[in-house]
């Protein structure tokens, strides 16, 4: 699988090119507020980011894409799969995130690139569920994630960080493809 197109957008693995306008996506603060630890990330954690994505890509075959928009390349932003293993309510699951340029909010292009990449998991790569961690809070993700009917299961507290999660999640017989 090399890339995944949507109307308006390309789900691709990620290039060197895409270094530098990642990091300038991951260093605005506004992007980041939810994200982590809430701090933006530097061209080195921006790289080693990367690099855990690509090493996820070729160990479990899912990952989190590099997202450009279809017409001029432009990369704007990141969506996918990864492992939630610090996170013991979830575990052994497969969650969908994502981090776009706060220039492109507001558009639909979250909820385009996530709904391509969870019918990814759940038609392509034959997983049965997936799940999202959405910070309290945070209402712009958990409206991507009701975009996507994904359904709120609970809640919990970060075990590191100590903020407050909420749990959503989809297995395939709720998926509307």
């Amino acid at each position: 699988m090399s890339e995944i197109r949507t109307p308006r957008l390309v789900l691709r693995r990620w290039q060197d090119d895409d270094l530098v306008p990642l990091s300038e996506i991951q260093a605005d603060p506004v992007v980041m507020r939810w994200i982590g630890d809430g701090k933006p990330r530097s061209l080195e954690q921006t790289a080693e980011d990367i690099e855990a994505w690509e090493e996820e890509w070729d160990d479990e075959g899912f990952g989190i894409f590099a997202v450009e928009l279809l017409g001029s390349g432009e990369l704007i932003g990141a969506v996918g799969l990864y492992a939630p293993d610090s996170q013991p309510e979830v575990a052994g699951e497969v969650a969908i995130g994502w981090r776009l340029a706060p220039v492109f909010w507001g558009q639909g292009y979250a909820s385009e690139a996530a709904h391509a990449a969870l019918e990814f998991a759940l038609q392509d790569r034959g997983i049965s569920r997936v799940v999202a961690l959405c910070r309290i809070g945070d209402t712009a993700s958990a409206n991507v994630l009701r975009k996507l009917d994904m359904h709120a299961e609970g809640a919990t507290e970060d075990p590191v960080l100590g903020y407050d999660l909420r749990i959503f999640g989809i297995d395939l017989t709720q998926f509307q493809g």
